[in-house]
């Protein structure tokens, strides 16, 4: 007999996305395709976060029996001169001693936005977290960045690793900083189904 549930698939390569929806317990597997990641001119950036997550599922849905998971996560610095600063994944080493340096001493908002792509169509979200840093010197810049750790981490860091040191105060889903906002998911999910 044929198994009837919608199946679940997570449209990202993030091993931090991976980890926290098994952790949730949920069954799924991993069909990521890639999704050009570039921020289209004056885009807001949460209608960004919640763009490509959108396009993430989109690539990967296939079947009408899937439920396909996209996710993407924007760190920003909202900044009274420069406006709103988005920080993504960093290019070189100097681009996230550049981005921890911004961090350092002050607030940012973490952004992840999610989509569910179904045969119904699309559900779409973000969830928002707020998180202060502690003033960090040059060489705790250096180090962290010699760590190689910030490289595939957007806003060059990761708050459940190394740089947990820094992290003065969150003000929301910490899983949400880590890479998927899980309650939120978790929400969507039982409506679909799972």
């Amino acid at each position: 007999m044929a198994n009837k549930e919608p199946k679940l698939i997570l449209a990202s390569q993030s091993p931090r996305r991976k980890e926290l929806l098994a952790l949730a317990g949920f069954d799924f597997i991993v069909r990521a395709r890639p999704v050009k990641e570039e921020r289209r001119a004056d885009e807001a950036p949460v209608e960004y976060a919640k763009r490509l997550a959108r396009e993430k599922a989109h690539a990967a849905w296939d079947r009408l029996d899937e439920v396909a998971l996209g996710a993407d996560t924007i760190v920003v610095v909202r900044d009274a001169e420069l406006g709103d600063v988005v920080l993504e994944k960093p290019r070189d080493e100097d681009d996230a001693r550049a981005m921890l340096r911004m961090l350092s001493g002050r607030e940012h908002v973490v952004i992840t936005g999610i989509c569910f792509r179904t045969a119904a169509g699309a559900i779409v979200d973000h969830s928002e977290t707020s998180v202060r840093f502690a003033p960090m010197s040059a060489a705790e810049i250096d180090d962290y960045v010699a760590s190689g750790e910030p490289m595939d981490k957007a806003g060059a860091y990761a708050i459940q690793g190394l740089a947990s040191k820094f992290v003065e105060k969150v003000d929301g889903c910490y899983f949400n900083v880590v890479g998927l906002p899980v309650s939120l998911v978790y929400r969507y999910l039982r409506k679909l189904g799972f």
